[in-house]
């Protein structure tokens, strides 16, 4: 099965059905391959058997690749990954005790650890569809099914390889977040390749409409790709759309209609389930989850869904099946995350079994840590509303009180407040056990940080009301709702008055206020774009825009400003032409140096991905990547 055309939605073994070869209008010339480079490619061969290792090791050799490495597990070759940018990998889909070949290639991309023109193949011997799915839903570039031939192997690499040398400018605007101009190169390779690439191009095309919060542009490109075929992933991205506008009912029939005609299209089960969720029609969503989780088990996030749906309907018995799954699967993947044992827990507090829910949530504890800084920085606070709200299903109050004023004693040590969704089940949690003025606090902080989100205000009133506190918080969401508006539109009238540097300081103090705040977060990155256009580059300024922007994208991905801005941005930096005269006129100018080495000039790239901390930059290659 080949995945070289897989869809970045996770639907790869639908698309492959569903993605027939364009057919050419007339015969035409046989057109010459250019010969690949393959002796100066750095190639990874992962499999636990040394035997296989050596064989597709002399068939990469018969191909002309020279720098090959080996790896016979899968933690081996995500050390490797991350000391060398490899061109080729053939991972093995079983690899024995550790990560298994999914999990390689999901921690890859996940890290980056993968060039936008590396070639991943999966090889395995399983031929089931619930393996199948499962590697396919993390699209390798190919999938083989062993016993492969070496002409097998070596006709795929070659075809994926060329495909994505077109793709490859592309793929690295994605990687730097320049979704616009990603979606410009595409018409670029259309107009150059014609119909060799058009459906891979288009279907790309409007994903970068999409991420680049431009819904009306990608509603067109994928109305044009039906236009010529009923392709499942054009009519899926139809209803993402509408999904995205709340339109909840026009987007389940679309999805039903998807997996009525398609029950392998994993992806619709997904979007199908959300969108009953929109429709407050939750039993029918865990349903949905649950026909999933079935076709395709291996999925850490789809399990943790599945786990979260059915507590929050009170079917214990689904619940924790699926908590228990996502735990296993999950205990070699970077997708792991502490919801699994939190949810755990909360099954076993509603079967009263506190001693085993309390073991859970040390484990937690213990597994994610809770250093300031980390993805898990808030694990103690999370475990502690967790412990209170299995003390209160199982009807013990009083440490369900005593987990609520240990709570409230960590809120009031450390200001940092953890997102939305905790923020709300926090306060929840503390009315539940009679405490008031500090899930009131929380539950302001989350209306300051969402002051335009009136659905999310709605939910609050809600919190309010069953805490018997109707009109005291109405009153204290309207106040929360001024103070996040007062606040940013004094930085915008320091902006718009010329005080460019004093705008500039009072959006940090903003943002340091408002941490969450998406309106705020992108009136900062505005302020630093019109103080860097009007008064000179500065990188200290440029990286700290696109930090903001980094976090606006972990917060609310798909949004329209976001990518404007990365494009005001990126048009700031200096040509390295420009900063190698800089450089060159400074040293001109400078007095002469005594006996202390010159400094040489570094040209900085016109595109550069989002600034990431020293210890998250990707290793360089031996080619110089």
């Amino acid at each position: 099965m080949n995945m070289s055309n897989a869809p970045a939605d996770g639907a790869a073994v639908a698309a492959a059905a569903d993605a027939a070869p364009e057919a050419p209008a007339a015969p035409a010339p046989v057109k010459v391959l250019e010969q690949i480079d393959w002796a100066s490619k750095n190639c990874l061969v992962v499999d636990d058997f040394i035997g296989v290792r050596q064989l597709l090791r002399e068939s990469l050799r018969n191909l002309g690749a020279k720098n090959i490495d080996q790896a016979s597990s899968g933690g081996e070759a995500m050390a490797l990954l991350a000391k060398l940018r490899y061109d080729v990998v053939v991972c093995d889909y079983n690899l024995g005790e550790g990560k298994n070949g999914q999990q390689v290639l999901e921690e890859a991309r996940v890290r980056q650890l993968l060039l936008p023109s590396s070639v991943f193949v999966m090889v395995s011997a399983e031929k089931s569809v619930e393996s199948v799915m499962g590697a396919a839903e993390h699209q390798p570039d190919a999938y083989l099914v062993k016993p492969i031939t070496e002409g097998v192997l070596l006709t795929r690499l070659n075809r994926v390889w060329r495909k994505k040398q077109v793709l490859r400018p592309i793929d690295q605007a994605v990687v730097e977040k320049d979704y616009l101009r990603a979606a410009r190169l595409c018409d670029e390779q259309i107009a150059a390749t014609g119909k060799t690439h058009l459906i891979d191009l288009l279907r790309m095309k409007a994903r970068m409409f999409e991420r680049s919060g431009q819904p009306a542009r990608a509603r067109e490109v994928y109305e044009q790709v039906l236009a010529q075929r009923e392709y499942h992933w054009a009519r899926a991205g139809l209803g993402k759309i509408r999904l995205a506008d709340g339109e909840f009912e026009q987007a389940r029939q679309m999805f039903q209609t998807i997996v009525a005609e398609n029950r392998h299209y994993i992806d619709a089960y997904d979007q199908l389930a959300l969108a009953y969720q929109g429709m407050g029609q939750h039993e029918e969503a865990a349903a949905i989850l649950e026909r999933a989780a079935r076709l395709s088990p291996n999925s850490v996030p789809r399990q943790r869904s599945l786990g979260q749906a059915a507590l929050r309907l009170g079917n214990i018995p689904l619940a924790e099946k699926a908590f228990r799954k996502c735990l296993v699967i999950g205990e070699y993947s970077i997708r792991k995350t502490p919801d699994a044992y939190l949810g755990l827990a909360r099954v076993c507090g509603l079967k009263n079994e506190t001693k085993d829910a309390l073991q859970l949530l040390l484990l937690a504890q213990r597994e994610f840590g809770s250093g300031s800084g980390t993805e898990h920085e808030f694990m103690r606070l999370r475990a502690k509303i967790t412990e209170g709200l299995v003390f209160h299903e199982s009807g013990d109050g009083d440490n369900a009180r005593r987990a609520g004023d240990e709570l409230e004693a960590m809120l009031q040590q450390d200001p940092a407040r953890p997102g939305s969704a905790i923020c709300i089940e926090m306060a929840t949690m503390l009315f539940a056990v009679g405490l008031k003025e500090t899930p009131s606090e929380v539950l302001c902080h989350v209306v300051r940080n969402n002051h335009d989100n009136t659905l999310l205000q709605d939910e609050i009133q809600k919190i309010f009301d069953k805490a018997r506190l109707t009109d005291e918080g109405a009153v204290m969401i309207r106040t929360a709702r001024k103070e996040a508006v007062d606040l940013m539109n004094q930085g915008v009238v320091l902006w718009k008055t010329g005080k460019l540097r004093e705008a500039v300081e009072w959006m940090r103090q903003a943002r340091e206020r408002l941490p969450d705040n998406v309106r705020v977060l992108f009136n900062a990155v505005q302020i630093l774009v019109s103080h860097m256009q009007q008064r000179g580059y500065e990188q200290e300024l440029e990286l700290e825009a696109r930090a903001i922007l980094e976090r606006v994208d972990k917060l609310q991905p798909g949004q329209g400003r976001f990518a404007q801005l990365m494009e005001q941005v990126n048009a700031l930096l200096p040509k390295p032409e420009e900063e190698q005269g800089a450089a060159d006129e400074a040293k001109a100018d400078a007095p002469a140096p005594d006996d202390k080495p010159a400094l040489k000039s570094v040209n900085k790239p016109m595109n550069k991905p989002l600034a990431k901390p020293p210890s998250a930059r990707p290793a360089r290659s031996r080619r110089g990547y």
